[in-house]
């Protein structure tokens, strides 16, 4: 008995050690299921169904925007609790070889030294008796003295991968209202194609940057933006639905730009379901009906936006929205953030404009 809960032990400190690899370390997506972090998925169900009840508005918002912290917390408390708990089976499978001052030594004792040990305590009040009990003790000493450094660069890199991705977020606000839209874009961009190709470029730049910083950490995807009607998937479906108009239907317009753009923010939103493993689903209502087409369309044209109101460009239009639409749909509904619409609400203020005094 004590061989086989030593031997899982030793299965469950590496399979612990393995996932927190993979999660910290490796830069790129893995493909398997089994994983400690889809603990964060399930949490995650938990939580919108306790919060996403509730009115949508700044309450709601503030509660959604602690899972992502929260979430990650849990995960760094499970890998190193897994852990403690392995090397303590380990302990035990030995034989709890250990010097305590309870009179016969148990798994209680085996993980009160696992945890001084892993968390580099040292109070020495337990101590190890066998070769093979400090061997282990020295081992595991080892992996809690590194676990620590990689949570303490880990962090960091989450939050300053949410510090680009919320600055560029922020920005956005005076090209496209708040919420974003892609009309309210156009509009203020008017006929300036040179602003309206800078702006392309840039968007392509953060789409790459989202994209790497979300596959390597999947995390990121739920810490929720500053503002409750911002979010980084508005602002990546209004970057979209600006390069479909400015692809199909803007004349003069950047339009190679524009479809680098396309293809860059597309690859994000794709690679970005598949690993938060969320298939992408057909949207129940359309965000562009033929009423708000037609009050695009004249709000553009007053802008000098030279458009085209065609049977082929309203089809190309339509086709590029179908390339991304199901996969924005899908994880609008798994992270409960608000698609935006084409056309802002007309004489509203934008972000920059308003105060708690005002």
């Amino acid at each position: 008995m004590h061989l086989i809960v030593g031997l899982a032990g030793i299965v469950f400190i590496a399979v612990m050690l393995w996932d927190a690899f993979e999660t910290i370390v490796l830069p790129r997506r893995v493909a398997r299921h089994v994983r400690v972090v889809v603990l964060v998925r399930l949490a995650w169900f938990l939580w919108r169904a306790m919060f996403g009840r509730m009115q949508r508005g700044g309450r709601r918002e503030t509660y959604l925007s602690y899972f992502g912290p929260l979430s990650t917390l849990l995960l760094l408390t499970v890998w190193a609790g897994g852990m403690i708990v392995g090397f303590a089976m380990l302990q035990w499978g030995l034989g709890s070889q250990v010097s305590a001052p309870e009179a016969h030594p148990g798994f209680g004792t085996d993980a009160y030294i696992s945890g001084t040990t892993f968390f580099t305590l040292g109070l020495g009040d337990v101590v190890p008796r066998s070769a093979g009990a400090r061997v282990a003790l020295v081992i595991e000493g080892g992996v809690g003295f590194s676990f620590l450094a990689l949570v303490i660069s880990y962090l960091p890199i989450i939050y300053q991968g949410f510090s680009r991705r919320e600055a560029r977020i922020s920005m956005l606000d005076a090209w496209a209202g708040s919420p974003p839209t892609a009309g309210e874009l156009l509009r203020r961009a008017g006929s300036n194609t040179v602003l309206l190709d800078r702006f392309l470029s840039e968007w392509e730049q953060w789409s790459a940057e989202l994209l790497e910083s979300h596959i390597s950490y999947p995390a990121l995807a739920f810490f929720r933006s500053q503002h409750d009607n911002e979010s980084w998937l508005s602002a990546l479906t209004a970057v979209l639905d600006t390069c479909a108009l400015t692809i199909g239907a803007l004349d003069g317009a950047p339009r190679r730009v524009a479809e680098l753009t396309f293809a860059m923010a597309r690859h994000s939103v794709v690679d970005i379901s598949n690993v938060l493993n969320c298939p992408p689903e057909p949207p129940h209502r359309d965000r562009l009906p033929d009423t708000h087409r037609g009050t695009l369309l004249a709000m553009l044209r007053g802008a000098g936006c030279p458009l085209r109101d065609d049977a082929p460009a309203a089809a190309r239009v339509d086709e590029l929205r179908r390339m991304y639409e199901p996969y924005v749909n899908a994880l609008s509904r798994r992270l409960l953030m608000p698609l935006p619409d084409w056309v802002g609400v007309q004489g509203a203020r934008d972000n920059w404009q308003k105060s708690r005094w005002r």
